[in-house]
């Protein structure tokens, strides 16, 4: 009488434990970039309503705003989020200080928003600083 193998052999699921092993480090640091860029994109969405003030003060005056105040614009320190620190205006640049929960490789590090005036419109260039370029959004590569 012959009796088929049941289960798998030791070889076998050693096998499948490398794989997991490989895809996880792999996928890992793949990830932490991942999250790493959508903390640095919260700072682009905290600022969206700064850049409208901005570009406001700038239609109607013909200037930049030197600070916050200024602007009509809380202090620096009432924008914040998960990862945002605070936001503050500075004539054309907003500056995004990350913190609170931020990742170590972003906490503490600063991304400005430069604003040009372009005959009645005003665009906005990124400037990572410190951040290195894999983690900032597309939109700031």
């Amino acid at each position: 009488m012959k009796i088929d193998q049941q289960g798998y052999t030791l070889i076998e699921l050693m096998i499948v434990v490398a794989i997991i092993g490989i895809l996880s480090v792999i996928a890992l640091p793949a990830y932490q970039a991942y999250t790493i860029r959508t903390q640095v994109a919260e700072g682009l969405n905290v600022s969206a309503s700064l850049k409208k003030s901005v570009a406001t003060y700038v239609i109607n005056r013909g200037v930049f705003p030197p600070d916050n105040t200024s602007a009509g614009l809380l202090s620096p320190a009432q924008y914040t989020g998960k990862f945002v620190e605070s936001v503050a205006v500075d004539s054309n640049t907003i500056a995004i200080i990350y913190g609170n929960d931020a990742n170590a490789k972003i906490n503490g590090q600063v991304l400005k928003l430069t604003a040009v005036h372009n005959d009645g419109s005003i665009s906005w260039d990124c400037i990572g600083g410190a951040i290195a370029t894999s983690y900032l959004p597309s939109s700031c590569r």
